[in-house]
């Protein structure tokens, strides 16, 4: 997959380079609003998240999973008001790892763009053990969806097309999403629906429970690290809308446009969780047997049980049942392919300022997409992919849970960046000390917490997940920490051999650290 050296439709980004390309090559004003809406809401995958988080809410909060999950629309809000302000001075498709720097200096900003790298690198494993799976039960192989090895090899040709799909053009990528995220959207508000309307009705199920008030108080549960893992998975409902940012320089009106998205999507997805996990609670209940949200054995994929149940399994019910399964397929894919999209933009504008080797800053003369980038990211997540089915399956699931470490790292890190880059205005007037620094300031302060909470209490609980891992020093402990906090300190490593090997970015970075004021860019936000 990888593209030689000496292909003639690979070249450096230069300036002015095509008619439409932008100042680092890549395809600009490729996208509108609406694309970048549909890119933003894509990248979180809403059916493929429920499916694999909402038992995992419940298991912990239980009732209060609605609620739970509308909290982690808070923090989310909070960091897509600082990517937005941000993009507006400079709007970068290095995102995080650019305005890190700015703010904090090379080093704090390479660690920025290698949150996401591996963050990225790790949900992709997920993604494509979902799309395998879940092809096989859409073709009526329920037997081969629990094949590892098939699974495995449905999952790497997943990773291939999704690949080859970023590879050939951002405006391919962007109409693919607007048709599978209207297909997703619509099946998750008629799952809702028809589940609402079985629950009121004369013949309700009788696992379901009416809505109640106390679904929606916070305070109703009683365990605080289960408040705490309960936000965290659900942040990584919302994780992906950044994706709507990254492609910042192939968007029309870049210094609006992805910002406006960005907090557009997180509105919109908070609209989606409520209505799906307040109708499948009251349809499923919590329980712990059958259809029961909090069935261990369910934990993994809600929806594909609930489908039968609230649409049937004969006639006209069993199609819809099918097309259930279908969208979470289509989400899978959605979000693998828009995984893609910013991680390899990340390391792409990180290969220009030389912070990583420049190959990976390599664009594609007609497609006008990174090359090596797109491709690197492919290649990482197969590699990755194979070798955690090849461990143990149980190491695949923990290193999931473990991604919401890597997401609160890299947002919380982007809420400071905002909050400091911008500390010499934010007297200049209320809105610029409230959506320059108090919020974004206070989303990172949010993060943080959970961040460390969880690495070092939660996770790191060798009765938490499915793996233990005996420490020097310390003793045993949970995978979910060890997998999380691990990736990060490999980041640190890497960031060391790069500064020891090619150390520009870290002795002369061209992203100079300073702030709105000196960096002359006050007046214009």
């Amino acid at each position: 997959m990888s593209p030689p050296p000496a292909d003639p439709d690979v070249l450096e980004p230069l300036p002015g380079m095509g008619s439409g390309s932008g100042e680092k090559g890549l395809k600009g004003n490729a996208l509108g609003l609406f694309s970048s809406v549909a890119i933003g809401l894509a990248s979180t995958a809403p059916a493929y998240s429920l499916a694999a988080t909402l038992g995992i809410i419940v298991a912990g909060v239980g009732l209060q999973a609605p609620i739970i999950t509308i909290m982690g629309f808070v923090p989310m809000l909070l960091i897509a008001i600082a990517y937005k302000e941000l993009n507006a001075v400079d709007p970068d498709c290095g995102t995080t790892f650019t305005w890190a720097a700015r703010a904090f200096g090379p080093r704090t900003g390479w660690m920025g763009g290698w949150g996401i790298i591996i963050a990225d690198v790790i949900v992709m494993a997920n993604l494509a053990q979902i799309a395998g799976s879940y092809g096989f039960q859409l073709i009526g192989k329920p037997g081969l969806s629990s094949n590892t090895l098939w699974t495995t090899l449905a999952g790497v040709l997943w990773i291939i097309v999704m690949t080859a799909i970023c590879y050939v053009g951002i405006e391919v990528s962007a109409t693919l999403q607007r048709w599978l995220l209207c297909v997703e959207v619509a099946m998750l508000v008629v799952l809702s629906v028809t589940a609402l309307v079985k629950v009121y009705g004369s013949n309700a199920p009788h696992s379901s429970i009416h809505i109640a008030g106390s679904w929606f108080n916070p305070f109703d549960v009683t365990s605080t690290s289960a408040f705490t893992a309960g936000i965290l998975s659900a942040v990584f409902i919302y994780w992906g809308w950044d994706t709507a940012v990254s492609v910042n320089e192939e968007t029309a009106d870049k210094e609006r446009t992805p910002g406006r998205a960005a907090v557009m999507s997180t509105v919109l997805l908070l609209l989606i969780y409520a209505l799906v996990s307040t109708s499948a609670q009251a349809f499923a209940g919590v329980g712990t047997t059958g259809n029961g949200l909090g069935n261990p054995d369910n934990s993994g994929d809600v929806l594909s049980g609930l489908g039968n149940a609230i649409f049937g399994t004969v006639g006209f019910g069993a199609f819809m049942s099918k097309l259930l399964i279908f969208m979470v397929l289509t989400s899978a894919a959605a979000s693998t392919q828009t995984t893609i999209l910013p991680t390899a933009r990340t390391s792409f504008s990180m290969a220009l300022h030389k912070a990583i080797p420049s190959h990976f800053g390599r664009v594609h003369r007609r497609f006008l997409t990174p090359t090596w980038s797109t491709v690197a990211m492919g290649l990482v997540s197969i590699a990755f992919y194979v070798l955690l089915t090849r461990i143990s399956t149980n190491v695949l699931s923990d290193s999931i849970a473990s991604v919401g470490l890597g997401i609160a790292f890299y947002y919380g890190l982007t809420g400071f960046a905002c909050a400091w880059y911008f500390r010499r205005v934010l007297r200049r007037s209320a809105r610029d000390l409230w959506m320059k620094g108090i919020l974004p300031g206070l989303g990172g302060l949010m993060l943080l917490y959970f961040f460390c909470y969880a690495a070092f209490d939660v996770y790191a609980d060798p009765s938490y997940g499915h793996t233990t891992i005996s420490l020097p020093f310390i003793g045993r402990t949970g995978g979910v920490s060890v997998i999380g906090v691990g990736s990060l300190v490999l980041g640190v490593v890497l960031m060391l051999i790069q500064w020891a090997v090619s150390g520009s970015w870290f002795r002369d970075p061209d992203v100079p650290k300073g702030d709105a004021v000196s960096d002359g860019v006050a007046g214009s936000v």
